[in-house]
């Protein structure tokens, strides 16, 4: 694996909305690097979750970490402009949730956001032929999306490997992601595969202290 800087992005699908604007704080100031927005729109997915002007909330209450957009809705692109005049910095979306791939991937850029696609478990990795070079994100799911708290499905370790190799192999600065089940007892695993950058939400969020266990967590990762 080329090496790269590990990233840390709690996704607030698991903080306490009652006081979000707290929670993006405090998970920040703990050691987290990015901030991951799981977006649903109870269509794509069977759950509905957050929108654009939660976004815009968390920038316009001082947030300037780098936020991490999953779209899991269908269609993508109307959402895409709203997120990137949010203040989004990278925004992913599921390839099959697009009538247009290119210009979805145009309206991001085009917006001042970084452009990832997002595969599920059951989603082979050729569908990412054609697109490769431009991407600056690969998620992969290690969950089926729709909520939070699943347990990491294992085969999808020998996807990471693959696109890893892929990506090291074109010399491409490509950040690949994984979200699903990432906690302490796997973030090594799962980073050993090829990952860099690692969704967590309950694991992260439903912990006392924030520092205390993204500091495992990357105490892990750097081992």
């Amino acid at each position: 694996m080329a090496t790269k800087e590990y990233i840390i992005a709690p996704s607030i699908l698991s903080a306490d909305f009652s006081r979000l604007g707290d929670e993006v704080h405090s998970v920040l100031e703990a050691g987290a690097d990015w901030v991951h927005f799981d977006v649903m729109d109870n269509h794509y997915v069977p759950n509905l979750t957050i929108g654009p002007m939660v976004c815009q909330s968390l920038r316009d209450c001082g947030i300037t970490a780098p936020i991490d957009v999953h779209l899991m809705v269908e269609p993508v692109d109307e959402l895409i402009k709203s997120f990137s005049k949010a203040g989004a910095t990278y925004i992913t979306f599921h390839p099959e949730a697009s009538n247009d791939i290119d210009k979805s991937l145009s309206l991001i850029r085009d917006g001042g956001c970084k452009a990832g696609l997002v595969l599920n478990p059951d989603i082979p990795i050729d569908v990412l032929d054609g697109y490769l070079e431009k991407l600056d994100m690969i998620l992969l799911m290690s969950v089926f999306p729709g909520f939070g708290g699943q347990k990491f499905i294992d085969s999808v370790l020998e996807k990471v490997t693959e696109i890893r190799s892929i990506i090291n192999d074109k010399e491409l600065e490509t950040r690949l992601e994984i979200d699903g089940g990432i906690k302490l007892e796997n973030i090594r695993e799962v980073a050993d595969a090829g990952a860099d950058t690692f969704v967590s939400g309950s694991a992260i969020f439903g912990q006392p202290d924030y520092s205390e266990i993204i500091q495992k967590m990357r105490d892990s990762l750097e081992a």
